[in-house]
Parts: structure tokens; C-alpha cells; sequence
């Protein structure tokens, strides 16, 4: 892969989800952050839901992209503001981070 990898991070998203297509509501998304367009980044979209994805779900998502956890990396998870320009009241957000390496690659 000639592209270095960052990390793999999670959000709820309430709108303007960006890939695959729109969603009827509110959902997860999980995105592998990488140099290059933001629009390039491999992206995987659950169905509507708030629910939180469980540790499965989100491996077996970033296999589904090429990815794996990379060795001993954990989930981190952090809380923030929306940002003011959606037209909806700010509200609190989750985040969740997590360092990863392609599948079939030694630890990062």
C-alpha cells in the first residue's frame, strides 16, 4: 500500500453521511484516515441507528475495508460539541480512534 495510515476512527453521524450513499437517519460510520482526498478514504456505513457498533462489528468492518487492529492498539474514545453550522442544536458527539495496519501486514 503506498499510502501511510493514521488510524481508523468511528463517529455518529447525523448528516451528511459521505459514502456509500445518504441515510434515512442518524448512523454510524467508521473511515480509515489517510493521506490523499478525504473523499478517497476507505468508508464503511452502518444501517440507521445510534446504536454503538460492538467491538465485532467494527472488526469485521475494517476487515471488509483491508484492515485489522494493529498490535495492541485499543479503542479510545473522546466526546465534543457539533459544530455550529448544522441546522440542528449542537449537541454532544462521540468519537471513537483506534491505530490499525492493512490485513496481511506486520504491526505497525
Amino acid at each position: 500500500m503506498s499510502r501511510q495510515i493514521f488510524r481508523a476512527q468511528l463517529s455518529l453521524r447525523c448528516c451528511d453521511v459521505t459514502a456509500p450513499d445518504g441515510t434515512a437517519g442518524p448512523c454510524w460510520q467508521l473511515y480509515v484516515a489517510q493521506s490523499g482526498l478525504v473523499s478517497e478514504w476507505p468508508t464503511f456505513t452502518w444501517p440507521t441507528s445510534t446504536v454503538i457498533p460492538t467491538v465485532e462489528a467494527r472488526q469485521a468492518a475494517l476487515a471488509y475495508l483491508g484492515f485489522t487492529l494493529a498490535e495492541g492498539a485499543e479503542w479510545e474514545w473522546t466526546e465534543h460539541t457539533g459544530p455550529d453550522y448544522h441546522p440542528h442544536p449542537a449537541r454532544v458527539l462521540l468519537l471513537g480512534a483506534v491505530k490499525i495496519r492493512p490485513l496481511g501486514e506486520g504491526a505497525v
